[in-house]
Parts: C-alpha cells; sequence; structure tokens
C-alpha cells in the first residue's frame, strides 16, 4: 500500500506541477527533466496527464487512508492525493469548455484511449470514463478508439446512443470537433498530423497524456493542448 500510494502522490504532485505551469506559461515536460535528473528523485513516475486509474492505486491508497483512519490517524497527504487526482480527471473537459462552451450540445468528439494505460482492456477508475460521461451530461456525442477496450466500454455503456466506436484511430476523427486523447496508446504517438487536420471539423487536438512536442504539432495547422505545456519556456 505504501509504495502504489508513494507512486500515486508522485503522479498527482507532477499533475499539480502541470497546471501551474500552464497558469505561468511554463512547460511541465521541462521541469520533469530538470528534477528527474537529481538522482534523490529519478526519473519514474514524473509524467503529467489527465489523471491515474485502474485497480492498483486507487484502491491502495483509499486502503491506506482508511487503515490510517480506523487507527485514529489522518493521512492529510494521501486525501490530498486522491483529491487532486480526482480533480485532474475533469481537466480535458475544461479544456473542451473553455473552446467550446458549457453546453455542447450539437458538438461531436473524437477519444483516442478508453483503457486506464495502455497495453490493458482495463477501465477501472479509467480517466475515459469520466471523460465521457461529462461529454453525454453536457449534450456531446463521441466516436472512440482504443485498440483492446471497446468490448469493455460497449459493456459499461451499453447501448448509449451517443457513444459510437471506430475501427481505427483516423476514422474516430470523421465529422469530430476535436481529437481528445486519455490514453497514450503507442499507435497514437506517430500519426498523420496532416490526415487530422484534414479530416477534424475544427483542428483543436485536446491531448491528455502529452504524446507530442506543442511545436511539432503546430506546425501542421492544429492547435495543440497538451498538460501543462506552456510557451515560454
Amino acid at each position: 500500500y505504501a509504495a502504489n500510494a508513494m507512486l500515486a502522490t508522485r503522479i498527482s504532485f507532477m499533475n499539480e506541477l502541470a497546471l501551474l505551469a500552464e497558469k505561468m506559461g511554463a512547460d511541465i515536460e521541462q521541469v520533469r527533466l530538470g528534477i528527474g535528473s537529481d538522482p534523490r528523485i529519478g526519473t519514474h513516475f514524473l509524467y503529467a496527464g489527465c489523471g491515474y486509474g485502474g485497480s492498483c492505486f486507487p484502491k491502495d491508497v483509499k486502503a491506506l487512508i482508511k487503515t490510517a483512519s480506523d487507527e485514529g490517524q489522518e493521512l492529510k497527504v494521501l486525501k490530498a492525493v486522491e483529491a487532486a487526482n480526482d480533480h485532474q480527471k475533469h481537466v480535458l473537459i475544461e479544456k473542451v469548455t473553455r473552446r467550446f462552451g458549457e453546453n455542447l450540445a450539437g458538438k461531436h468528439f473524437a477519444v483516442w484511449g478508453l483503457a486506464f494505460k495502455p497495453n490493458t482492456d482495463d477501465m477501472r477508475e479509467a480517466t475515459s470514463r469520466v471523460v465521457l460521461a461529462e461529454l453525454f451530461q453536457r449534450g456531446a456525442t463521441v466516436t472512440a478508439y482504443d485498440p483492446v477496450a471497446m468490448p469493455e466500454a460497449q459493456r459499461i455503456f451499453g447501448e448509449e446512443s451517443r457513444l459510437t466506436y471506430a475501427e481505427n484511430p483516423m476514422g474516430a476523427l470523421d465529422n469530430a470537433d476535436a481529437l481528445l486523447i486519455v490514453t497514450e496508446w503507442k499507435e497514437f504517438r506517430s500519426p498523420d498530423f496532416d490526415k487530422i487536420k484534414a479530416t477534424l471539423k475544427s483542428p483543436v487536438v485536446l491531448d491528455g497524456r502529452n504524446l507530442y512536442e506543442p511545436g511539432l504539432v503546430q506546425q501542421f495547422g492544429l492547435d495543440y493542448e497538451g498538460i501543462g505545456r506552456g510557451l515560454k519556456g
């Protein structure tokens, strides 16, 4: 429990720094490289994103908080870690609503990635579940693609009429007002940016996993926004 709670703490810390970086125009990737070069810190679990999920980190953080509570001890840091992660799962939606408004009726979005992490179909505590639910609540429709987790999504969301599935990543972009990247699958790392721009109704890419260098994507005429990827350096 302590090991997983420590790793979750590193992730939430970096996510909060990423939100600060956005406010200041700094680049969280430069911060990550800087602090990761300190051997006392290292490079693992320092990547900012749109929140952790799965069966281990959320469960073990909650379990350790509960164990401490049973012993009359409050783990204030871990409660903050949990709260920060809950908030981080809404960051992509905040970016969407800043661009398209709170009412998303008539808007259609492409979502790349449904699993909580690559190389699994596990959607337990996945950020995608929060993103999809909030898009639906605001009236939007979604076409999603995930290499292996779409059957699990169909089980979870059932006959949700506002959700359709694509056979490949590019197929999800048809008639979409923006692309939201939620899971860092390897096959998403080197897309055809020209085709993305040509297919999207508006050239907006909101990257919840910082897969790309902002300057590179912007050279293709795409309006790209990651997590904490400021422009001032």
